[in-house]
């Protein structure tokens, strides 16, 4: 395994886990299921990028709440906390997409850039998430997205498989 896709499954049996089912991992990309929330989400952490200052470990998750009718939900927790006002960016393969920040915490501006950022991520490339920090230093945290497809596709069927 590599080393992004044990530090992943790590991170990730390491928290509380009282229903976490792993559908799978896929290079840099885990898919797995809740069945108390019920929820199911691919998610990949952020590439290490040497000397780059980290508040917290970003990842990205693309989430499906069947309770909620949410489908396809990006999110992003973000390496720094970014400045009040100020954009949050995701770049794939040349397009760019805009995020809502709260706190540490980003998502797409709405349903449709959600499907946008999701269609992008099918791609194969990379995605680097953009922001000017709370401290006015550059917030820039960058994911391989080899993987992206197999795992979100597993996240969709997983809650379809369980009924929600």
């Amino acid at each position: 395994m590599k080393r992004a896709t044990l530090m992943l499954v790590s991170l990730l049996l390491a928290a509380p886990a009282l229903a976490r089912d792993r559908l799978g991992v896929w290079n840099d990309w885990g898919a797995f299921r809740d069945a108390g929330v019920p929820r199911c989400y691919a998610i990949a952490m952020a590439a290490d990028q040497p000397g780059q200052r980290r508040d917290t470990q970003p990842f990205v998750t693309v989430a499906t709440w069947p309770r909620r009718a949410v489908h396809g939900e990006v999110h992003l927790r973000l390496s720094r906390e970014p400045a009040p006002g100020n954009p949050v960016t995701i770049v794939i393969g040349g397009q760019r997409f805009a995020a809502l920040a709260s706190g540490i915490d980003a998502w797409a501006a709405d349903r449709r850039t959600d499907a946008a950022i999701i269609a992008a991520l099918r791609g194969n490339g990379d995605m680097t998430v953009y922001a000017r920090g709370r401290d006015g230093r550059p917030v820039r945290d960058a994911y391989r997205l080899a993987g992206a497809a197999s795992a979100m596709d597993a996240a969709s069927l997983g809650c379809a498989a369980s009924g929600g």
